[in-house]
Formats: structure tokens, sequence, C-alpha cells
């Protein structure tokens, strides 16, 4: 299935207006409870696109496209459309702010609980958790760049005394997220002989490398990053100690939530009092990718562009992107660690901190490495080496294979997803988990950027097919009834073998908003230049050249009494030739295609003339 990105973000947002709009009017959606990642993601849906793609803009309601109103118009028309949005981020702001007035990022359903028969206590409910700290970012710089423009476009005294409103709750918002983000990086140190490091050595070694071999080499390509993390950034008195110490390994990336004694950031912003942390200081990987990408948000053209950021948030954003950096380095080393067979080559990846694996952990780790392809000059066996790793994820994913008989793929990636044990949660009740059921959704997410990546034809084209392939997959999954029609997930209608969820089929607020992220990402894509050709380009120069010469030869001979065509004729081919001289070095396939038809042209004159030479 062709991905279309204006045609299909058009049906989502169809389907979002049917969904979220009641009369003109926001509707949050309310299974399961609230929670600040669903309440974003559901709003992403929509500011993300409208804030990233010209073509969809909301906030001038002037510029407002024929088909994107026709698909929101359950949501009023072309002016109530921006207003309502206003009034819906406005109610986000409030709704998730606390007693004390100060944002608040609580994971409220998304978690679970690991004892069947405990509930998790409300406290619990209401533990900030990184998902909604990343979330909270893109959708503050989304929100932010919505009313830069809006207040510019509307008249109306209320809303311009709404905008200031939500812009200063947006802000504040802004900057607790950013603060929650360096509160949550960790740095975990040990020991070569702990189990943890042993996993370690034994997911590096690779039964290939004894644990020497492995600490020898840890060192020795870690050792600046090793040093960098110490210099730079402040981790507390053991945790330095540690890194010191090259006798010891260690990870870093993002804990589930605010780390236990991490210290408070000093900031002049009015974040208030900083809660205690409470999770373990140890990373995990989904949540180091989740805030990788909500990271990256805040240093984007368009946020530099439009001067999103004021001076304390662009510090807090300097110290954001040396994590980014530094964690990218770290698991892009890790794995890569041997050059003949990588760790990541390994499927399923096996994680050292929560001892699980899974081919979700695989595409968690993929999934960092492109992050640092795409932040330097990636080689072409890197490309083609994280392709197969991608191609194999899709197939042991059940996404371009068939499901086999009581297949638990389907129960552990899609329809249950991975549990992940959220450790120190335990502090305050039952042990918690979150789930992650997004497998597919992630590793469409990854196709598409190494597509925009990529520039090499065969890499391209087998990551063009393969995300060809997992959005087909995805596209079968929408629901096809009930409230959420046209949105996601039904994961019965890809896996008819699968169980078949009782009751009304909630909507999926992770996947949607990931798809719509995708189709985003599809769009930008498609506006880059295609890959360059150099046999292509070699060819069309060489079909230039024999245009620009038999024209040449053409134009020596008297014109025929013709009433100026064959003037007029020879002025389009040189029209036509000049078009592709400019077009030869970004687009030869194009050029080659002009400079044929004007061969065409020149050869019809040729013997159009040589037949008036016999005539006489």
């Amino acid at each position: 299935m062709q991905i279309k990105p204006r045609q299909h973000l058009l049906d989502i947002w169809q389907a979002m207006a049917r969904h979220s709009f009641d009369q003109g009017e926001w509707v949050w959606g309310e299974w399961g409870g609230r929670s600040s990642v669903a309440d974003a993601e559901q709003l992403l849906c929509l500011l993300y696109p409208a804030t990233e793609i010209p073509a969809f803009r909301l906030d001038d309601p002037d510029t407002t496209q024929q088909d994107v109103r026709q698909a929101l118009k359950r949501a009023g028309g072309r002016p109530d459309i921006p207003a309502g949005l206003v009034t819906a981020a406005t109610r986000f702001m409030r709704t998730h702010t606390g007693d004390d007035q100060e944002p608040t990022f609580a994971g409220g359903h998304y978690f679970g609980s690991a004892d069947e028969t405990a509930e998790i206590t409300e406290e619990q409910r209401r533990l900030g958790v990184v998902d909604s700290f990343a979330r909270s970012i893109t959708l503050c710089l989304a929100t932010l760049g919505f009313l830069k423009v809006y207040e510019t476009r509307t008249r109306r005294g209320d809303i311009r005394k709404a905008i200031a409103e939500l812009r200063q709750m947006t802000g504040n918002r802004l900057t607790a997220a950013m603060v929650s983000l360096l509160r949550s990086f960790t740095v975990n140190a040990f020991d070569t002989e702990s189990g943890q490091g042993r996993a370690l050595t034994e997911l590096l070694g690779q039964g290939r490398l004894s644990q020497r071999q492995v600490l020898g080499k840890f060192q020795s390509r870690f050792r600046p990053l090793r040093a960098a993390l110490v210099e730079s950034l402040f981790l507390g008195i053991d945790i330095e100690e540690g890194l010191k110490d090259e006798s010891q390994l260690f990870e870093c990336g993002w804990a589930w939530s605010l780390v236990r004694d991490a210290p408070e950031v000093d900031t002049g912003e009015p974040v208030g009092p900083q809660p205690e942390g409470i999770a373990n200081p140890v990373p995990y990987l989904y949540f180091t990718v989740v805030a990788l990408d909500g990271i990256q948000d805040l240093f984007s053209d368009r946020t530099l562009t439009l001067g999103l950021l004021n001076a304390e948030q662009q510090k807090l954003t300097e110290a954001l992107r040396l994590r980014w950096e530094l964690t990218q380095q770290y698991w892009s080393g890790i794995a890569r660690f041997d050059d003949e067979r990588w760790p990541l080559e390994d499927i399923p990846w096996r994680t050292t901190g929560q001892r699980l694996e899974s081919e979700y952990f695989s595409l968690s780790v993929a999934a960092i490495l492109v992050h640092d392809l795409m932040r330097r000059r990636a080689t072409d066996d890197d490309l083609t080496r994280t392709v197969r790793v991608m191609e194999r994820l899709a197939e042991r994913g059940r996404i371009t294979s068939r499901m086999t008989r009581d297949d638990p793929t389907v129960h552990e990636l899609h329809t249950v997803g991975v549990q992940l044990p959220l450790q120190g949660s335990e502090r305050l009740g039952p042990p918690m988990t979150w789930a992650m059921t997004d497998f597919s959704a992630q590793l469409l997410k990854r196709t598409v950027q190494m597509c925009t990546l990529s520039r090499n034809l065969a890499s391209h084209e087998r990551l063009l097919r393969l995300a060809e392939d997992v959005f087909d997959h995805m596209w079968r999954r929408r629901i096809r009834d009930g409230e959420g029609v046209g949105l996601w997930d039904d994961v019965h209608c890809a896996y008819p073998g699968a169980a078949v969820h009782k009751g009304r089929l909630p909507v999926s607020w992770s996947i949607t908003e990931r798809v719509t992220e995708v189709m985003v990402q599809a769009h930008g894509m498609y506006r880059r230049p295609p890959i360059r050709s150099l046999e292509l380009t070699q060819q069309a120069r060489a079909l230039l050249s024999e245009c620009a010469h038999l024209l040449g030869n053409e134009q020596l001979e008297p014109a025929p009494s013709d009433g100026g065509r064959h003037g007029m004729q020879l002025r389009n081919i040189e029209i036509m030739l000049r078009r592709a001289r400019g077009l030869v070095d970004e687009q030869p396939g194009t050029a080659c295609a002009l400079t044929l038809d004007v061969l065409g042209q020149l050869d019809s004159l040729a013997r159009a003339r040589e037949a008036a030479d016999g005539g006489v």
C-alpha cells in the first residue's frame, strides 16, 4: 500500500473530528480514566500536523484549504476550528495542573499493576512519567507555534485573552517538562562481576570475546564518553566515583520517572517545588527513546526560526542536548560494538537492567541508532546492516510473515505487549508496569526516518518497500465500528487468529498519534529531492550533448514557409533543453525524459525536411 501522506492525514483528521468533537466542542477520551500522556497524544494528532505541514495549517483561517475544512467540518466552521483548539489546549493545561498550580505529568491509566490481585494506588497513578515529560515538550512547542500565528489573525478580544493565558500556562509546562527530563536522566555504573555486568559482557561478547576482551574494548571505545559524562554532568557522588573507575561498566539514558535522590535543577523559571524522585537509577531503553524524540524538537529548525524558547529555556535545552548527544553515542556504540557481528543483529535484544528480552528492545536500540545515523554522516555499510535488522524485525514481529497457530508473538508484541516493570514504584504500593503495544507503529516510524536519511538507491528502495508493507499492516488495524471508527487500534483486523477484545474497543491514542507522526515524516520525505543516480546523470549529460549538437545543426537549415511554426517549435525545444540542463544534477531521470522528447522532435523535423527535399 503506497503511503499517501496528504490523503491519509485527511482520513485520520476526519475520524478525529467524528470522535473528538461534539457540536464543535472538544471531547476527551475517558476510557480507563484520564492520563496526561493520552490527552497530550490526542491533541497532538491535530496540532502536530497543523504546525509541521503548511498545507494543514489551522492557525490562519483565511488560508485553511478546502479539503482540510471538509475533513474537520464536524469541528465547526473555518474560524471556529482554531478557537476550539485554543479551548481544548487550555482545558488540557488546567486539567493537568496540581493544587499548587504547578504542571502535573501523571501516567494515570497507562500504569498497570504487576500484581493481578492488587490495584495500584491513586498516589501511584499521579506519578510523573518520562513519556509525559517528552510528549509535553512536543505539545507545548506545537501550541506555542500555533498561538504565535493565530494571535495575529484573530480580532476577538476573548480569544486574545485566552491566548495570553494559554501561552503562560504552556510556557510553564514546557519548562517543568524540561526540568523533569533533566532529573530523570541517569547513569548506572556496575561491576563486571555483578549480574548486570555479566549480562552486558555476554551481550557485547556475542560468544566470540572473553569478559577480559570485552572490558578492554569497552574501556577503549567509551573512555572519551566516560570523561564527558563525568566532566559535563552533575551526577552525584556515588555515580561520579563509579564512572571514574574504568574497571566498571556503565549505561546511560532515562529512567521511567524522576530518579530517586536526583538533585534539583537550578532555574529562574517558576516551576515550583521540585518533587522527590522515586525511580531506581536504571536507564530504560523505551523511555530513553521517547526522551530522545521529545528533546530533538527543542532544537528543530522550526523552534529556532519562530523563537519559541526564552533565555532560561535555551539554557535547559543545551543541558538536555548534551545528554541527548552522549546517550546516542553510547547506545550507537553498544549496538555496533563488534564490527564483525553487531550486538544489534543478535535478535532479540536482552536488557541488562530489567533482565528482559524482546524484539521490542531490539527496535528501541535500532531507533537510537537511527537517531545517531541522522545526526552524523552514516556509511553505506551502517545503513545496509540497519535495513536488514528492520526487515528481520518486521518478519519476527509477524508483520511481513504470517501468524502461526497459537502464535505467542502476536500476544507479546501487539495485544498485551511487553510489560515493563517500573523499578522503584513498589515504594508507594504494588509494583507497577508499563505496557508497550506499539511495536508496529514504532517500526513504521523508524523505517520512514531511515527512508528520509538514506541516499543510497538500493537501501532506499528496500526501506520504502518495507515502510509500505508495515503501513499496509497498520492501516488494516483501524477500528471499523463504534466511536473510534477510522482510528487505532484493532489488532484482530490484522490477526484474525488473535483474541477478540471484549466490550467496546477503546481508541489507542498512543498508536494513533504515532501513525499521525509518521504521515508528517513521510510528507517531509517526499518533499526532499529524489536520490540522484550517477549513471543517469552521465546518461542525461550525454543526451544533452547530442541534443545541443542536433539543435545547432537544425538551426543552420533554412526555415520552411509554414507561417512561423518551425521557428516556434525550435524555441520550445530550446526551453525544454534549458529546463533539462537545470535539472540534470538534481533530477537526472527527468532530464533524460525531457532530452528524449527533444530528440524525438528534432528527428521529426529532420525527417520532414528529408521528405520535402526528396519531393523536389
